[in-house]
């Protein structure tokens, strides 16, 4: 039993991984600026495994940005965020995946959060993932 629940995890770890990969390329793709990565795997008690955050310089680039994130996950992954905010007013987008939470961000409105800051300990390399 205890075999069957470590694959599942590793699994579902790697699922999340691939994931948050989607989203970075697609991020990329729309000229997201600033691209962060947090991994909270190694940690207890968060709300997610991965956040991803960037900015963008314009709410239009913010939307073509989580249209682009959707389009993509939904075509490659099959998977839809399972809850959205921010679209109306569009100065912080966030895309819940559960195990994935996308954060898009007006420049002045990230440095306002500090998103980074808070979870500075957290925050890996893309290519660590």
């Amino acid at each position: 039993m205890h075999k069957i629940l470590r694959m599942a995890k590793k699994v579902l770890k790697n699922e999340s991984k691939e994931l948050a990969l989607t989203i970075i390329e697609a991020i990329e793709e729309k000229q997201g600026e600033n691209i962060v990565v947090m991994d909270f795997t190694k940690m207890s008690n968060v709300v997610a495994k991965y956040f991803v955050v960037c900015h963008a310089q314009t709410p239009p680039q913010m939307e073509a940005i989580t249209d682009f994130v959707v389009e993509s996950t939904i075509k490659k992954l099959k998977s839809k965020p399972w809850k959205t905010e921010g679209f109306e007013n569009k100065e912080w987008m966030l895309l819940d995946y559960v195990d994935v939470v996308v954060h898009v961000f007006r420049k002045e409105n990230r440095e306002f959060f500090n998103l980074d800051g808070l979870w500075a300990d957290a925050i890996v390399n893309v290519s660590d993932l």
